[in-house]
């Protein structure tokens, strides 16, 4: 079996920029292959963020982009959005993570064994995009688990347990190990239609395990993937082992900063004014500047800071037949003075609520918005 290529995705945003940071910093042994995704309608800070990774890193990030869109000399976006005769994509209708996203990562790495690294952060409880294909592996190296859940599922499965005790006895002995057999032997209760419950569980006993060691863990996960046809069964040892790191917000934005490369510029805070009191707003997430998923605030940070880009993507809207970024609003709604002053005053109080998160960043004020409903567009 071939030894697997080791790849991490840059979105243009913080988390996978810091991610290539850290591990540029501590395990350069790894040497891995840096990608984007290129909608093609992305802002400009995102491509002069790869820029200054590229010469932090002394290495290129390679421009991946759709083949029909390439092949038609198209902007992919542009290219997809005809062939979809108009109707643009949506939470229930994604066809712009699959065709300019996941489609273009996938056939880059082809048929041979990968190892994608993840930049999802401790403080966070969500998964991340798990490619269906066999000959990929996702890690996840800010978290205290570095495991895909599909790892984890496998095994502490029920009927893992005596090969789990086995792999283990050869890690500890004595009364460590009779902790973590008492562990390992109780059974989990799952419910056949109760997936989160489930996952609950399963992470539940996991972080059991975990208490009681993570590089522990993580060696005897190595172990047991052995025995499986993951990419990294065919390696003798894997670097992040003994890594017990488990990264926050904090941390990111530190990371960025501290190597040069810098924070994006969009989540720099820019001042607005609502009925005669300062309020601040910026973007919370790379990708198109028109994402479905952004905050009515963030139309508003668009329409006012960069408005060429707002009338663009209001020229994708096609009102008459229902076909607009925000369920039952047009941006052409979206900016009247009064809709403007509403969402203003919403964002106001909601941050006046919030004010004990400050920080330099808006994403510290706010929820990070960049959530398991678009973490598929940061692969």
């Amino acid at each position: 079996m071939t030894r697997p290529k080791h790849v991490i995705g840059i979105s243009g945003g913080k988390d996978s920029a810091a991610l290539a940071i850290y591990l540029h910093e501590r395990h350069p042994e790894l040497d891995p292959i840096y990608y984007f995704c290129d909608t093609g309608k992305e802002l400009d800070e995102t491509y002069q963020l790869i820029e200054n990774l590229e010469i932090y890193l002394g290495k290129k990030v390679t421009h991946l982009k759709s083949e029909d869109a390439a092949k038609a000399n198209e902007n992919p976006f542009d290219y997809y959005y005809k062939a979809y005769r108009g109707y643009l994509p949506s939470s229930v209708a994604r066809w712009c993570t699959k065709q300019m996203k996941l489609d273009p990562f996938e056939k880059f790495v082809g048929e041979d064994p990968v190892v994608s690294y993840v930049g999802i952060r401790g403080d966070e409880d969500r998964e991340g995009y798990i490619s269906k294909k066999t000959n990929i592996q996702s890690i996840f190296p800010f978290r205290r688990n570095i495991w895909s859940e599909d790892v984890v599922r496998k095994i502490l499965a029920n009927g893992n347990r005596e090969g789990l005790k086995e792999i283990y006895s050869q890690h500890l002995s004595g009364n460590e190990l009779d902790r973590v057999v008492a562990l390992i032997e109780q059974e989990l209760t799952l419910e056949p239609r109760n997936p989160q419950q489930n996952r609950k569980a399963f992470l539940d006993k996991q972080n059991l395990l975990l208490d009681r060691g993570v590089a522990l863990f993580n060696h005897v996960t190595f172990d047991w993937l052995k025995e499986t046809t993951y990419p990294l069964a065919t390696e003798a040892d894997f670097p992040l082992l003994d890594n017990e790191d488990n990264l926050n917000r904090a941390d990111i934005f530190k990371l960025l900063e501290d190597s040069g490369v810098g924070v994006p510029a969009y989540y720099q805070k820019l001042e607005y004014e609502v009925d005669g009191e300062k309020g601040e707003y910026a973007r919370s997430r790379s990708g198109c500047y028109f994402c479905f998923f952004q905050q009515k605030i963030e139309w508003i940070w668009l329409y006012e800071q960069h408005p060429d880009l707002f009338k663009q993507a209001q020229h994708y809207e096609k009102i008459d037949e229902g076909f607009t970024w925000n369920q039952n609003e047009s941006l052409e709604d979206l900016v009247q003075p009064e809709r403007i002053r509403s969402i203003k005053r919403d964002h106001l109080n909601r941050s006046n609520r919030e004010k004990s998160k400050a920080s330099n960043y808006l994403i510290d004020v706010l929820d990070d918005t960049e959530d398991e409903n678009c973490i598929s567009c940061f692969v």
